[in-house]
């Protein structure tokens, strides 16, 4: 038994060395190359409209706001100032979502965004969105990149088309710190022994994102307030939890296999699907030991035999809202395809270690 786990942590070491290194070198030259492209058009944002200031800042090699879809897709968010005169309001009508309303009807010209307020008081995510979108295509024209840019037409989302090969999508934010969502209150679960309290209360303090974003779980319904919402994001939350051991080692694999083995029509898979089932198996393997190097491999093989799982029930609960469903709107035929695909690499691997070397 501990020499077939030997034997799998070491191809797994060779493979992280050999193909996720390599799969991260190139992702980050294509970030910087990205960067520049985006920073230049939000720099031109800025020219014509100050209350969109760039956020996108190089911080020990990382871009803050940055997220990785996939190796072609990328989401830049854009945090903006001033949510001061709104309350949060986070009752769950709207899985995955939340709205922002004025605290005061007098507070009303005091905001920054005083032409986005809608009649009954709520800051508006989609004419922030339309604002912004007007903006980013005018940028687009003026822009020194104009002949490798272009926006991405037919959606309510700002998306840029990079050199025909990357797809960028800007999202204006407000960053919201040391208030925690009341649709997130069940978390951390009583019962659960990880994370510790010390790493419960940084990821709190972290907070989390409200993004300007059209959100898959209210397609079809479309009240005004579904349609002024914000959604939930909290893409640094879930980065601090994944801190020790090899829980980043353990993501890179995952995304590596992704990349090379569940890019599929329909897109049913993306490295944040990676991401919530590796959160999850933090919990069903509490303890730091269960983290060490040599757990690699079972590590590995739980949480893809947990996608598999996901994949047969066509639902995969977001980590911190349960109630949202990762996998809604994803084509049925797509998300068996993409079972069958994963089980046959997690027989590969499990039965095979040394097919790492071919993966």
């Amino acid at each position: 038994m501990l020499a077939a786990q030997a034997k799998l942590a070491y191809h797994l070491n060779k493979y992280y060395t050999e193909k996720c290194q390599a799969r991260k070198a190139a992702v980050a030259k294509t970030i910087r190359d990205v960067c520049k492209v985006v920073s230049d058009v939000l720099k031109e944002v800025e020219v014509q409209e100050p209350r969109f200031i760039s956020s996108l800042n190089e911080l020990d090699n990382r871009y803050e706001g940055l997220e990785v879809v996939s190796p072609t897709e990328f989401e830049v968010v854009l945090y903006l100032n001033q949510m001061g005169v709104f309350n949060f309001v986070d009752d769950g009508s709207l899985p995955g979502c939340a709205v922002l309303k004025l605290s005061d009807g007098r507070k009303r010209s005091m905001s920054l965004w005083v032409e986005f307020i809608t009649a009954s008081g709520y800051l508006s995510a989609r004419k922030i969105r339309s604002r912004f979108q007007t903006l980013v295509a005018q940028a687009v024209d003026k822009c020194s990149y104009r002949d490798v840019v272009k926006m991405v037409a037919d959606t309510s989302e700002v998306k840029l088309r990079i050199r025909d090969r990357y797809v960028v999508q800007i999202t204006p934010a407000f960053k919201c710190t040391g208030i925690w969502p009341r649709s997130a209150a069940h978390w951390p679960l009583p019962h659960i022994p990880w994370p510790g309290p010390n790493r419960v209360a940084e990821v709190k303090a972290e907070g989390f994102n409200l993004l300007s974003k059209e959100c898959y779980s209210l397609n079809g319904k479309q009240s005004s307030a579904e349609s002024d919402a914000w959604v939930l994001q909290f893409a640094e939350a879930e980065n601090r939890l994944l801190l020790g051991g090899c829980r980043k080692k353990c993501l890179s694999v995952l995304k590596t296999l992704r990349d090379r083995h569940l890019e599929l029509p329909g897109q049913p898979l993306n490295n944040y699907h990676m991401k919530t089932l590796l959160s999850y198996e933090c919990e069903k393997h509490p303890r730091e030991s269960d983290w060490d190097e040599n757990c690699l491999g079972d590590r590995l093989n739980g949480i893809l035999l947990q996608l598999i799982s996901c994949l047969q029930c066509r639902r995969c609960p977001h980590y911190f809202l349960p109630n949202l469903d990762l996998f809604q709107g994803k084509p049925h035929s797509a998300l068996e395809n993409a079972a069958k695909q994963t089980w046959r690499l997690a027989r590969e691997i499990l039965t095979n270690p040394k097919s790492l070397e071919k993966l």
